[in-house]
């Protein structure tokens, strides 16, 4: 198992990376599996990154926000059950953003909220967010935008996790901060 940074190693656990898009979330998630940790990658991203590679349009991927919605629960509820719970693992979002982004989609959060119950995370990082660069794949609002910086640390507290908040920084100093929280 990795080292932190100390002489201790990790404890075996869910760790959850989240936050607004591009909030530099996939490329910390990348650097801790460069460093050889276990990661699950974001659903949504690869949702897209599938349906545009066959052909789709953002517009078509995005055009229905409740099935899409739907389908990113379905996938990280997929990813979380095959995920085992005796190794360290980073994700790259997680169950619980569904209830905001449910809600967004104008869907009921209940749901979600139900599929996050059984689910142990030991440490929430929030990613305080970067400058915004929207991608292909991000097409949130400013509004939106904030309201998931708002909305998604409460959510997971809701739930009784605790969320350490991870400050904009290079990728490397963010990497150091969350082994430090281990």
């Amino acid at each position: 198992m990795r080292q932190t940074g100390g002489d201790r190693a990790p404890e075996p656990g869910w760790y959850v990376l989240t936050g607004r898009p591009c909030s530099g979330i996939t490329t910390t998630v990348n650097a801790l599996a460069a460093r050889g940790y276990r990661t699950v990658p974001e659903a949504a991203r690869s949702i897209i990154d599938e349906r545009v590679a066959a052909g789709w349009t953002i517009e078509r991927i995005r055009g229905d926000e409740a099935r899409f919605q739907r389908e990113i629960l379905a996938r990280k509820f997929a990813a979380e059950s095959r995920t085992p719970t005796d190794a360290v693992v980073f994700f790259d979002r997680a169950m619980p953003d569904n209830i905001v982004y449910h809600a967004i989609a104008g869907l009921d959060p209940a749901e979600a909220r139900r599929l996050c119950r059984g689910n142990a995370y030991r440490k929430i990082f929030f990613m305080e967010p970067l400058p915004y660069a929207g991608d292909y794949a991000r097409t949130e609002s400013a509004a939106v935008l904030k309201r998931l910086e708002r909305e998604l640390p409460a959510a997971y507290r809701n739930l009784g996790y605790e969320v350490v908040s991870v400050p904009a920084a290079p990728v490397e100093r963010r990497v150091e901060r969350i082994l430090r929280e281990l």
